[in-house]
């Protein structure tokens, strides 16, 4: 499966904003129309992409890049992350995630971090698989994870 990280254009915003998750799911994850009005609110640091797997449009992701902040930890997340609802469970969440950390790699990041809510077992469960760890930490009311790689 050849997972691609791709700019959102005229072409595709629409197709992205139609990808949903499942109902258990939507406590956890703005809708991907919130996350790009997020994203123009914070266009110094917001990098969001569709992703597409072999071709087909399969989710969307959102970094925050902010290589001025002054704590190295803090300077990397993975704001958003999310495979449409009908596309779960056939790899490509855990797919994505290998190129998404490829992607922070290749543009310098020495981690990431995201958050999320402790109830969100689906998701805590693949980010532990991938290696995140819990920092101990709260941002709001969500756990705080970290991938660390040097």
């Amino acid at each position: 499966m050849k997972i691609e990280l791709k700019e959102i254009t005229d072409e595709n915003r629409e197709q992205v904003f139609a990808l949903k998750v499942s109902k258990e799911q939507s406590p956890y994850i703005d809708s991907n129309e919130a996350s790009m009005n997020a994203a123009k609110e914070n266009e110094d640091v917001a990098r969001p992409f569709a992703v597409y797997a072999d071709g087909k449009l399969v989710g969307f992701t959102m970094f925050a890049f902010d290589e001025e902040y002054e704590d190295p930890n803090d300077r990397y997340w993975l704001w958003r992350f999310m495979i449409d609802e009908n596309l779960q469970g056939q790899g490509y969440g855990r797919t994505a995630l290998q190129e998404i950390i490829r992607y922070f790699k290749e543009h310098g990041a020495n981690n990431i971090r995201l958050s999320t809510k402790e109830t969100n077992e689906h998701a805590l469960r693949m980010y532990r698989k991938a290696g995140f760890r819990d920092t101990g930490e709260m941002n709001d009311e969500e756990i705080v994870l970290q991938l660390d790689w040097e």
